[in-house]
């Protein structure tokens, strides 16, 4: 009887296991504009350090009218006039409960740095930028 115990426990955690892979924010995310319901950028979430960060990695348009790279000319500190692919836009976050917590997340449009926080819902990411007592949140999905 111990041997089939053994086996049920070993296949559960196994289970478990993918059950926790799956609710993982790690992975490639479309990022959605509001009004026209297209994609506009994906981005690599990944793990560094225990902490999440996010990095453009496409854009819908990935040039400008004068067919050169986006660059992101509002950025803050070494980012600023770099390429908008290529960008970490997302920093630090780290596991809160469900919800990964106490990074910050960039606006390359504006160059404007936000408290940030993410986290899974139905398949789907909810990034929220947090600026006092305002905030914004997007849905992000898998790409």
């Amino acid at each position: 009887m111990k041997p089939l115990f053994a086996i049920v426990l070993l296949c559960g955690g196994f289970l478990a296991g993918e059950v926790m892979a799956a609710e993982s924010p790690i992975g490639r995310w479309n990022t959605i504009d509001e009004k026209s319901g297209k994609v506009t950028s994906v981005v690599e979430v990944y793990d560094q350090g225990g902490k999440v960060f996010g990095k453009i990695t496409g854009l819908t348009e990935p040039n400008d009218d004068k067919g050169k790279p986006r660059i992101c000319t509002k950025c803050p500190g070494s980012d600023k006039d770099k390429p908008v692919v290529g960008l970490v836009i997302v920093k630090n976050l780290r596991l809160d409960g469900e919800h990964y917590k106490e990074g910050t997340i960039m606006d390359p449009e504006d160059g404007k740095v936000y408290k940030a926080e993410m986290w899974l819902e139905q398949g789907k990411l909810k990034v929220r930028g947090y600026l006092a007592l305002f905030y914004r949140t997007q849905t992000w999905v898998r790409g």
